[in-house]
């Protein structure tokens, strides 16, 4: 590949006007080439201000013939469809999570973008930034001693009742749209060797999908994971570790603004040293890692990816569910 990476993005969806636009916007080495939606006004509202080409309808994306790469902000239900065709026409795609809401269509679409040549990224943008190697370096440095468990909590206050995420027909549910961000924590950090020791999924009073859960996951070395997540709930984003001769605590840990001064807990010996590093923005840092997987040729964290379909999936299977309590 010579020059900018073409990105067309498919969807005006909240986190693409957001976050992703600017943040391809700002990349030298991506050249934003189109914006797609079903309605003609929001593609030409949202193409002006990025000084893109709009387009009508996602297909006729795809019909474009200067795109290289596609963006997909759908809701997750349409990923699995959309990602398919992007990669059939050719193209390169970076997707949001999750990449499918089936563990099956995951890997079969991972492995459609291997056998044509092509990436398939999918938008778990935590993990480009810093703060987590620093961490896994602590870990390896033997700076809390044999790793023992992981805790890790997402939770969100209320969304918007008409919010795509309480529609189980396109894909919504707390597990998949907050649960994956512990999930994927704790594959980071203990290998992908985890498995679902057991699971709770909570369905709030008038909610179709699952709002908040818990999940005990383990590796075939004992060490266990506890991940908590929902989706009515005061915030909370952090993580920690605790080993045989220490803990390492991590707060705003998932979604830091790009100002945000990082800090590390490490606690040792009765004492508490706080590690603070230098801001990073893990939007530019996930889109300049697409760029350089496309113009490398070689999709990063496939395995990861698809390990976390497979634990999404058994940790929905083997949960059991619950309503809330009705008071008053």
């Amino acid at each position: 590949m010579t020059g900018p990476l073409r990105v067309a993005v498919m969807g005006c969806a909240g986190i693409a006007v957001r976050r992703m636009l600017p943040a391809f916007a700002a990349c030298p080495d991506i050249e934003i080439a189109a914006v797609a939606s079903r309605d003609p006004a929001k593609a030409r509202q949202v193409a002006e201000r990025f000084g893109c080409r709009p387009v009508h309808g996602y297909g006729e994306l795809l019909e474009l013939d200067d795109i290289q790469a596609v963006y997909i902000p759908l809701p997750a239900a349409l990923h699995a469809e959309w990602t398919e065709a992007a990669l059939d026409s050719g193209r390169h795609v970076l997707a949001e999570k999750p990449l499918t809401t089936d563990r099956h269509l995951t890997g079969g679409l991972l492995e459609l973008a291997a056998a044509r040549g092509l990436v398939l990224m999918e938008n778990v943008m935590f993990v480009h930034h810093p703060l987590h190697a620093a961490v896994r370096r602590l870990i390896s440095d033997g700076a809390i001693g044999e790793l023992r468990s992981f805790h890790a909590s997402f939770t969100i206050p209320p969304l918007p009742d008409d919010d795509i995420r309480y529609d189980p027909a396109l894909g919504g549910g707390a597990l998949a749209d907050v649960g994956v961000y512990p999930l994927r924590a704790a594959l980071h950090f203990l290998g992908l060797e985890l498995d679902v020791v057991g699971a709770r999924l909570v369905r709030g009073a008038g909610r179709r999908v699952e709002t908040s859960g818990a999940a005990l996951l383990s590796t075939p070395g004992a060490v266990t994971a506890q991940i908590t997540f929902g989706m009515e709930h005061a915030y909370r984003s952090s993580y920690e570790l605790w080993g045989s001769e220490g803990g390492i605590t991590v707060d705003r840990a998932f979604t830091p603004p790009a100002d945000h001064v990082p800090v590390i807990g490490l606690h040792r010996d009765g004492k508490t040293e706080e590690i603070r590093l230098e801001p990073h923005d893990q939007v530019a840092a996930t889109v300049a890692a697409f760029a350089a997987a496309v113009r490398a040729g070689i999709p990063p964290d496939s395995l990861a990816t698809l390990r976390q379909a497979e634990l999404l999936d058994e940790t929905y299977r083997s949960a059991s569910r619950a309503e809330p309590v009705r008071t008053g």
